[in-house]
């Protein structure tokens, strides 16, 4: 990526500053603005190079933000426990996005239900519903590998796919319970 400097020299430039709108907008505004940005982009680039072609050139960028979001997020929260990821959800229920009813909660497993999810809801309203797993759904597997390698996601059904409620089922590899981001 590039940007010109005060002088008007082009300059490469690594990686954007740090993110910090999940805190400052709640991360379902930050979807909406993401959604009305990409859905338009996807369709022109659809027509030029082919939908699933640039559907998983879509998938594969924000699957690897997403990675990125997650160590980023550990490191906002003081550390990568499934307690410090526990504590890092008020960023996605912000203005009552998810509503989560948490079924177990200790230091190796975090399990909870999303019964109703403004997410879903917003790419419906949008007109984009087809795109909501590639926008939302895909990235929590991404996230938790990037906030901690150690723990693992499993999930069997979402709202965006049609079910009632989304499992949640996060466990911290056993034998591992160092809490520390391991690089």
């Amino acid at each position: 990526m590039t940007e010109k400097n005060k002088s008007g020299k082009n300059v490469e430039i690594d990686r954007l500053p740090d993110d910090d709108l999940n805190a400052e907008i709640g991360v379902l505004t930050r979807r909406e603005v993401e959604a009305r940005i990409l859905a338009p982009v996807i369709d022109a680039l659809s027509k030029k190079f082919g939908h699933d072609q640039v559907l998983d050139i879509v998938r594969e960028t924000i699957i690897q933000i997403a990675t990125d979001q997650g160590a980023e997020l550990a490191e906002h929260m003081g550390g990568n426990s499934l307690q410090h990821f526990a504590d890092s959800l008020q960023y996605w229920t912000k203005d009552k996005a998810l509503e989560i009813e948490v079924i177990e909660q200790t230091e190796e497993t975090f399990l909870f239900n999303v019964t109703r999810c403004r997410y879903a809801d917003l790419y419906k309203r949008l007109g984009v519903s087809g795109h909501g797993t590639i926008f939302s759904c895909a990235r929590d597997f991404a996230l938790i590998k990037g906030f901690n390698k150690k723990i693992t996601l499993n999930r069997t059904q979402t709202i965006m796919e049609g079910a009632a409620y989304c499992d949640f089922h996060y466990t911290l590899n056993k034998g591992n319970r160092n809490d520390q981001i391991d690089g």
